[in-house]
């Protein structure tokens, strides 16, 4: 026993390093049993995931080493003697400690397995940010593509230039349901209590300080929330979104249209290829990811547990609305932020506990947004064509400052432009007026009106919970087309609640129609119309944008919505009866067969006699329908207005001077653009686009009232119209597009006469266009007083070709046109025999220009250059080449500063011109001595008529009429001091030739012509003339 203490005593003594070694030696004859149980009472203490591991060391298992073990002291003796062990696995020793983990293989192979994931992970990034660059590449050059209304501005048009941030505020879902006691934008945005928010903030935290991660963005028709989003994508795709990784944007039009179950991965690496390698992400890394839902209103979203199940996993397959769904119940990808777009009405249908901002597009509500679009829209280089730069500079300055100035005095058309969509149509409007140059035009003025409604309505319904799912464009024709249409009838563009009441709510019969109204009076009803800012109309409304007033009405019209009731009614029956005649054919003939009853073929033949009858109908409402047109098109009562293009011209930038009292009586409603909309929305390419919107015109309907318009416009079109109304009905034949239809109106035109209609670049555009439908000879066309220069002569060169009778007087032609009168006269097809330029700045240059086309010209007989500022050196000039002319009878220089020794000089070339037997050239500065060497150069004796006064020797010149018919004509635009000086000299010579004649029957006439001067003289000084 000694001994045996003595050994323990020495044992517990013992070295470390022994003590390790004979723990070793005993955990050496451990069975697999107890090693596995041993393990068993560890597992509590060991991470996730290490049992598997643990189970990995087993024996029998030749795969990579790999123990944990966690110890905890044991109570007594043995838990310290367990601690002091050593383990020894596969005769691998371990020492101990409080947590040991330990992977098969040396301290290199662990380096290499590190490093390798390393890299994995860091080539996973590499392909994850080339895949977001090229998605960016990608999104970038889809969103940045313009339709083809934008083309026109020019080819450096983008979104980046021009696009100007509508007004956001933010709202409540209180506000939302609110009823609002007035409809119209102006209300809304004169609310101050409301916070703008910026399109970049709209993901800030909120007044609670907790995170936004689900945006509603709504707005009302034209408010620009699709232009707003499509700016917001861009920008991301140029970095200036920093606070998103990755942009994902949907179409909810898009998704609306697929009912089969999908995963959230394949639907964007549907949609997105290039986010393959950035799918498997999402979820598991902290890309911050914007999901973009654009038209929710598309969607029949269903929050309720009952109709869209939870789902969590991206991998799913799905209905897509469901994706919606779990997308903003923030059970799929929790971590996303989402910005929905929608309209007002469809606002309600996300549950408010799953909305964390909501925000309104209000549009432009400062007039400064306003000018800013216009400057820059207007501003674009290139957008006007042909022009130098300097010209385009100052023209789309002054439209500018002219459209700024109209915003100001708070007219109706500042109200318009509000919605940004109507800021669009101004400016393509204007673009179309003033930036016009090819022939014919690439656009019609109802084309603007009808894209404008497809960019604002395409593919839109009214309401996609409705099962009738009606157009929206099919529901305004309806219902704002009615009440267009009535107030162009009434000659009234205001309108009262009563009248609003009696063309939406009368016919209201169902549940259906009274939605869709709520619906329409939510979305839809401030774009077209809005409350006038007129004096003592504060409470009736008027359309945002008059020409809307008159469109809207010619497509009611046009779709055959303007039916009576019989029209109605037998609509509904022909279409049931058309039906069943075709199945009792079937049934009648067998019958027939089998007893022998005589009345059956006649019963079946009344059948489908009232098909036939009502196909009658409708052709007569068709001829209705053209009867309306010509009826409109030449009303007497709007003879004597300005042309529909200067009136729109005066409603867009205003008309200039003092404006109207509140107490002076208003202007007649005029409705000229009534019937040109009509047909303009008959042309193919209106058709076509109206069948997008839900608006069927077919074929053979076009053609029918085509074919019933040539029995009324062009028998109206053949008696005389004043040249505002022709004007007109060339721009009606321009918007119809119908080139046989036009070609057989113009051939009945043998006299255009458009004098005094300002002739701007479009209008020659039209002109040229709608006359070179045909290459008929013109008698005679009047363009006296329209504005024209060298580009207007350069536009109308085809049409002036072909014209006998030319007048161009009282124009700014100056040498540069002169040019193109030139290159006109010397072409070999040039029918002109008539030319009139008086009253022009024509000048030496312009003299020189001339003499080289009297040189080679083969048609001109009578050419007037009267007051065209020519001087003795211009005469001379023609003098020189007036020989080389063979065809000219009748030359007019009078008004042009001649001096005896020019009138002389011109005259002896006369002389020797072998037609020319008539100079004029009365009021230029001649002598006595001048007058009387040119009396004696008199027809009788030289074989030439100068006419150059009033009198003719001691008699009264056979041309005194004519003389002084040109002289009151032109004296509106003379010099009229100049004028009176002259007409004192007339009076003296007629009083002083009177004098010498003792021949009563000269003096009588004498005195006559006299009194005509005199009083000429009187009106003059009076200013009455």
């Amino acid at each position: 026993r000694p001994r045996e203490a003595e050994r323990r005593r020495a044992a517990s003594t013992r070295a470390p390093g022994k003590a390790a070694e004979g723990a070793g030696g005993a955990e050496g004859g451990l069975g697999a049993g107890q090693k596995m149980s041993w393990a068993m009472q560890c597992h509590g203490c060991l991470p996730w995931g290490s049992w598997t591991r643990l189970c990995g060391s087993q024996p029998g298992r030749r795969a990579a080493r790999c123990v944990y073990l966690c110890t905890a002291s044991g109570p007594g003796a043995a838990g310290s003697c367990f601690h002091r062990k050593i383990l020894h696995v596969g005769g691998t020793s371990l020492p101990s400690r409080s947590c040991v983990r330990y992977k098969g293989g040396s301290q290199e192979n662990r380096a290499q397995r590190s490093s390798s994931h390393h890299g994995l992970d860091h080539l996973r990034n590499v392909a994850s940010s080339d895949a977001i660059k090229k998605h960016q590449k990608s999104l970038s050059a889809w969103f940045s593509n313009q339709p083809n209304e934008e083309r026109q501005f020019g080819p450096s048009f983008s979104l980046d230039a021009i696009h100007v941030d509508p007004v956001i505020r933010e709202s409540s879902l209180e506000q939302i349901l609110k009823p609002s006691p007035d409809l119209t934008i102006q209300h809304q945005l004169q609310q101050p209590c409301r916070q703008v928010i910026s399109l970049q903030n709209l993901f800030d935290v909120d007044a609670c300080g907790r995170q936004v991660k689900n945006v509603v963005l709504y707005g009302t028709v034209g408010t620009g929330k699709s232009t707003l989003i499509k700016k917001m994508v861009v920008d991301w795709c140029h970095g200036l979104l920093p606070r998103f990784e990755l942009v994902i944007p949907f179409s909810c039009e898009d998704l609306s249209h697929s009912h089969v179950p999908i995963s959230l991965r394949r639907l964007i690496t549907k949609k997105y290829q290039h986010l393959r390698d950035v799918v498997p992400l999402l979820g598991s890394s902290n890309l911050k990811v914007l999901f973009i839902l654009n038209g929710l209103e598309r969607l029949n979203l269903d929050f309720r547990l009952a109709g869209t199940e939870l789902c969590c996993d991206a991998n799913e397959p799905v209905p897509p609305s469901a994706i919606v769904v779990n997308l903003l119940r923030k059970y799929l990808l929790p971590e996303a932020s989402i910005i929905v777009t929608t309209r007002p009405s469809a606002v309600r249908r996300i549950p408010g506990k799953y909305v964390g901002r909501y925000a309104e597009i209000c549009g432009f509500s400062d007039t400064n947004l306003q000018k800013l679009y216009f400057q820059l829209r207007l501003s674009q280089p290139g957008c006007d064509g042909e022009n130098s730069v300097a010209s385009r500079s100052g023209e789309q300055d002054n439209l500018v400052e002219m459209l700024s100035r109209n915003l100001e005095r708070q007219n109706q058309i500042a109200a318009a432009c509000f919605l940004p969509s109507y800021c669009w149509l101004v400016c393509t409007t204007l673009h179309f007026l003033y930036f016009t140059r090819t022939v014919p035009p690439s656009q019609t003025l109802s084309g603007i009106y009808t894209s404008f409604l497809r960019l604002n309505f395409s593919g839109e319904v009214l309401d996609s919970t409705d099962p009738t799912k009606i157009s929206m464009m099919k529901y305004v024709a309806k219902t704002v087309g009615k009440l267009a249409h009535e107030g162009v009838m009434s000659r009234k563009t205001s309108f009262t609640e009563e009248d609003l009441q009696q063309c939406f709510e009368v016919e209201m019969k169902t549940e259906s129609e009274l939605n869709q109204l709520e619906v329409f009076r939510s979305d839809v009803f401030r774009f077209f119309l809005t409350p006038c800012v007129q004096p003592g109309k504060e409470h009736t409304f008027v359309f945002t944008i008059p020409a809307m007033q008159e469109y809207l009405a010619a497509l009611y019209v046009v779709l055959g919505e303007k039916k009576t009731l019989v029209q109605k009614v037998g609509k509904e029956v022909s279409e049931i009866i058309g039906k069943v005649s075709e199945d009792a054919a079937v049934v009648l003939s067998i019958i027939s067969k089998v007893l022998p009853l005589r009345f059956l073929p006649v019963l079946f033949n009344l059948l489908k006699m009232f098909p036939r009858f009502f196909s009658r109908l409708s052709g007569k409402g068709r001829d209705t329908i053209a009867r309306t047109m010509a009826e409109e098109l030449f009303k007497e009562e709007d003879y004597y207005n300005d042309d529909v293009l200067d009136q729109i011209n005066s409603s867009i930038l205003g008309v200039e001077g003092p404006m109207r009292h509140p107490d002076e009586a208003a202007d007649d409603e005029v409705f000229e653009l009534f019937p040109i909309f009509m047909g303009g929305i008959l042309s193919r390419r209106n058709r076509a686009i109206l069948e997008q919107l839900g608006c069927s015109i077919k074929n053979l309907a076009a053609f029918e009232i085509a074919k019933a318009m040539k029995k009324t416009v062009i028998r109206n079109s053949r008696k005389g119209l004043p040249p505002s109304e022709l004007m007109d009905y060339l721009f009606f034949l321009h918007e119809f597009q119908n080139e046989r239809f036009t070609a057989e109106a113009v051939r009945s035109l043998r006299t255009v006469n458009l004098s005094s209609v300002k002739m701007t670049p479009l209008k020659c555009c039209v002109l040229a266009s709608v006359m070179g439908s045909t290459s008929h000879e013109v008698e005679e066309l009047n363009l006296t007083s329209c504005n024209l220069d060298a580009s207007s002569l350069r536009t109308l060169f085809p049409v002036l070709l072909r014209c006998k009778f030319l007048h161009l007087q009282l124009n700014s032609l100056g040498p540069d046109a002169c040019k193109e009168i030139r290159d006109l006269l010397l072409h070999d097809k040039c029918a002109v025999s008539n030319l009139r330029l008086g009253n022009n700045p024509i000048g030496e240059q312009g003299a020189q220009y001339l003499a080289e086309a009297l040189a080679g010209n083969r048609s001109l007989t009578h050419l007037s250059l009267l007051h065209t500022a020519l001087g003795d050196r211009g005469v001379e000039l023609l003098a020189q080449h007036l020989a080389e002319n063979q065809q000219l009878q009748e030359l007019n220089l009078g008004y042009n500063s001649l001096t005896d020794t020019a009138a002389l000089h011109v005259v002896e070339v006369a002389k020797k011109h072998a037609t020319l037997d008539k100079v004029h050239l009365y009021f230029n500065d001649i002598s006595e001595d001048g007058k009387r060497a040119l009396d004696s150069l008199r027809m009788d004796r030289d074989g030439v008529r100068a006419l150059v006064f009033l009198t003719a020797g001691t008699d009264v010149s056979d041309y005194w009429s004519s003389i002084l018919n040109v002289v009151h004509k032109n004296l509106p635009f003379w010099d009229r001091e100049r004028v009176r000086q002259h007409l004192t000299i007339i009076l003296q010579d007629l009083e002083s030739s009177r004098r010498q004649t003792v021949n009563p029957w000269r003096k009588a006439k004498f005195l006559r012509v006299e009194s005509e001067v005199k009083k000429m003289l009187g009106k003059l000084q009076h200013g009455t003339l």
